[in-house]
């Protein structure tokens, strides 16, 4: 069923893809984005997490000019550490996207991936062949890449590889990736790709570095939270269309406290709006109770996220929580102030919180990631 105002009981979709009717704003990068992707071009997309890359892509491929003109293939590695995962991966999304699609690229993807010949099978009731590879599977990552890249340049669509959170290549132990990557890339002659990465240090030194492999191979698009008038503009007309009423003051009181990051805005006027009833108007306190009631129900992820990091880690970044914007963090002054073991201590503890994405790094000042980190170590340190 095609989901429309009349019959979607929330019109802030907090999960799944965003009919265009519920989508907000976005037109300048949406138009930038298609035309790229008409153009042939290989596209690095950033922003902090949550604004909504991925959602982006999505809207664009409903878009009518690529409607059903692409096989899109998308691939999240976040969850990734090797070379043979990210294989797996794109396999698994290539059987999927491409392969199945007819009997003639089912047999093509069969007879191209020679090294994985142990992963096809058929299912018993349907009949139809299946792909089931292991990470076991994978014994010559360097061969099975290629016959990836192979396969994609006999589809009969041109193709489109989406690779969400593209900077944890760069974390992999395997040396040489990112040349490998490239090296079957640039081959490519049916294939473009969007990579896309909320880590904007590592993207920039993977793309804007002379020295690295994909230096300048890509048009860059760089994505910031949504205009806070436009996001008000957006939820009260929705909130209208339903009946319902949301004043500017409650639309701006969310996007101020989560820094405008869509998600978690998305994710309050969500549940404002479930709370409202038919005819009703919101007010701020109702939105200051669901901001409440979102960081308890975020508090065992958060704390499952910081069992996981050292006692130093922990320190350092409770520090930074505290200056808001903090400079320095290797100074006497600063170490001193806030009780750090040591200036190396710190650079060390440092380094590892940048690659984890819980501080953010701009010019020489740090501050955490995640708004919504920063509200809960808030409540809990007071």
């Amino acid at each position: 069923m095609e989901l429309t105002m009349d019959n979607y009981i929330n019109p802030f979709f907090v999960a799944g893809r965003i009919p265009p009717e519920f989508f907000c704003d976005r037109d300048t990068e949406t138009k930038r984005l298609t035309g790229c992707i008409l153009n042939g071009e290989n596209v690095v997309l950033t922003s902090p997490r949550r604004v909504g890359k991925t959602e982006l892509v999505y809207h664009c491929f409903g878009e009518e000019r690529l409607k059903d003109k692409f096989f899109v293939i998308f691939v999240d590695i976040l969850h990734t550490s090797s070379l043979r995962e990210l294989i797996m991966e794109l396999g698994n999304g290539v059987f999927k996207k491409v392969a199945r699609h007819s009997d003639k690229l089912m047999k093509s993807f069969a007879s191209t991936l020679r090294s994985l010949q142990g992963s096809f099978g058929f299912d018993p009731v349907s009949g139809k062949p299946t792909f089931n590879v292991r990470l076991g599977d994978i014994t010559a990552p360097e061969y099975t890449i290629e016959e990836i890249f192979e396969y994609l340049e006999k589809a009969d669509r041109r193709c489109i590889v989406v690779i969400d959170e593209f900077q944890q290549v760069v974390k992999y132990r395997e040396k040489g990736v990112e040349a490998l990557l490239r090296a079957n890339i640039q081959r490519s002659s049916n294939s473009n790709f969007i990579f896309s990465g909320s880590e904007r240090r590592i993207m920039d030194q993977m793309f804007l570095d002379s020295k690295r492999p994909f230096y300048q191979s890509a048009t860059n698009l760089s994505m910031d939270p949504i205009d806070r008038g436009v996001y008000a503009r957006f939820a009260r007309d929705l909130f209208a269309r339903y009946g319902k009423t949301v004043t500017e003051d409650c639309v701006h009181k969310a996007y101020d406290v989560f820094e405008g990051i869509t998600a978690y805005v998305q994710r309050i006027m969500h549940d404002v709006f479930t709370e409202t009833a038919t005819g009703g108007t919101a007010d701020v306190n109702l939105v200051d109770n669901m901001i409440d009631r979102f960081i308890e129900e975020s508090s065992r992820r958060i704390r499952e996220q910081l069992s996981v990091i050292t006692e130093q880690q922990k320190e350092l970044l409770y520090a930074i929580h505290s200056e808001g914007i903090a400079k320095g963090l290797t100074a006497s002054a600063f170490v001193k102030r806030h009780r750090l073991k040591s200036a190396s201590s710190v650079q060390s503890a440092t380094k590892q919180l940048l690659e984890m994405d819980l501080i953010t790094k701009e010019g020489n000042e740090y501050t955490l990631s995640d708004p919504l980190l920063k509200l809960w170590l808030t409540r809990e340190i007071q």
